[in-house]
């Protein structure tokens, strides 16, 4: 995933206070805030035996863009959960800790879960840096399950660590043949200088070479640059007719304006980026974002019956909120992720053994979720989901295509 995640205007970032205070409105929906830091229960979780789910996620920092929405998905789907009887008549109790958009604070943020909440199950983290400092925490030496919900760059194997967010080859294996037989032809990749771009530049050449098309530029930058006018000379140069950009945040901004302005448009170019959604106006303009592709599991013009009253309940339990449920935001891998466990754990009978859960989360599946339903591959730790090429017009997303459930391509 993007190693720093689109930013939301300064005046609604939260910082620790006033996520504190806002959690507030939670009462009543019957949550109540626990005393042991940033814990929340349901009203009624003085049962015995409740099920304890440890959520890390960045709640402070640069990537509390995307962190807020998963933690406030968490909250929804546990509520959702909790009200129709828990899980096996038992409670979910949350216990949340504050990665803070640094691995090194999260490691031992997250070993409080562990230690201290004895948390039957881990999920969060955003970047992959993120998810490759706090899994030997959670993994090896923490022996919990962990799940991790976001977008990434494919190859993550580790045992008793599921993915439930969509791969290099779910999105670009739709994206990109759909590209070529629009005209496509001669490709330009610039791309933000870490693991994410590269690996995911890797499957998307592979792609774009078997369906008939040509990579003519592929080059790397540092996260923060944002002078892009030798770049841009290059890929007129080429005659590149379609951008595939992974350039991040805050660069994407710089990069897409200064394209814009070179002209690439008016030439008849076409752009593209996977983790555009709804919220990628916090960190484009409106002007450079028009017609632009992007492929992921679920937009909000998704008209299945289930994902429009989820995101109408969504935006019922936060009403005005900046934080929206998304793909790109790792909301669509959060809800994903609980509602696996909670089938897997049905399936255990209530065992909240981790070798007992992961055997039975190995083949766990859910019948309606956002963009549709979904299955773990057995034996991959990834999950087939359907994928959407959709293209930004004006306020909105239009679909374009659908493929069903397609598989993650990854660890077979």
């Amino acid at each position: 995933m993007n190693n720093e995640v689109g930013r939301v205007p300064k005046d609604k970032r939260l910082s620790r206070r006033r996520f504190l205070v806002g959690s507030g409105a939670l009462a009543a929906a019957g949550w109540t805030a626990g005393s042991e830091g940033w814990v929340l229960k349901p009203a009624w979780a003085s049962a015995d035996g409740p099920i304890k789910i440890g959520v890390a996620t960045a709640v402070t920092g640069p990537q509390a863009a995307a962190g807020m929405p998963a933690w406030q998905t968490v909250q929804f789907t546990v509520q959702q959960i909790n009200d129709a009887g828990g899980i096996l008549g038992r409670p979910v109790q949350l216990f949340l800790e504050d990665t803070a958009s640094d691995p090194g604070i999260a490691v031992g943020n997250v070993r409080r879960l562990i230690q201290r909440h004895k948390v039957d199950v881990i999920v969060g983290g955003i970047t992959s840096a993120m998810r490759e400092a706090i899994k030997n925490p959670i993994v090896h030496r923490g022996k919990t399950l962990y799940l991790y919900p976001t977008l990434y760059e494919g190859q993550e194997c580790t045992e008793h660590l599921y993915v439930t967010g969509p791969t290099p080859a779910q999105q670009c294996a739709e994206l990109l043949p759909y590209l070529i037989r629009q005209g496509a032809k001669r490709f330009a990749m610039p791309s933000a200088n870490y693991r994410w771009p590269q690996l995911l530049n890797k499957r998307a050449r592979e792609i774009i070479e078997q369906n008939g098309g040509e990579v003519v530029m592929e080059e790397y930058y540092p996260l923060d640059q944002l002078e892009y006018s030798a770049t841009v000379a290059k890929i007129l140069s080429e005659k590149a007719d379609h951008v595939f950009c992974t350039v991040i945040p805050p660069g994407v901004q710089a990069f897409t304006k200064q394209l814009h302005e070179a002209g690439f448009h008016d030439r008849g170019g076409s752009f593209s980026c996977v983790y555009y959604d709804e919220i990628a106006p916090n960190y484009v303009s409106a002007q450079t974002l028009e017609g632009a592709y992007s492929c992921l599991d679920y937009f909000h013009a998704v008209e299945d019956p289930f994902s429009q009253k989820l995101l109408a309940d969504y935006n019922e339990m936060f009403p005005g909120t900046v934080h929206q449920f998304t793909a790109g935001s790792t909301s669509t891998g959060m809800y994903r992720a609980l509602k696996l466990y909670e089938q897997a754990v049905i399936a255990t009978n209530g065992d909240l053994a981790r070798e007992v859960v992961s055997e039975a989360f190995d083949s766990a599946s859910i019948e309606q979720g956002p963009g549709g339903p979904a299955r773990i591959v057995p034996g991959t730790g990834h999950v087939a989901m359907n994928m959407y090429v959709a293209q930004a017009q004006g306020d909105n997303w239009n679909i374009l295509s659908k493929a069903e459930m397609v598989d993650p391509a990854e660890c077979a």
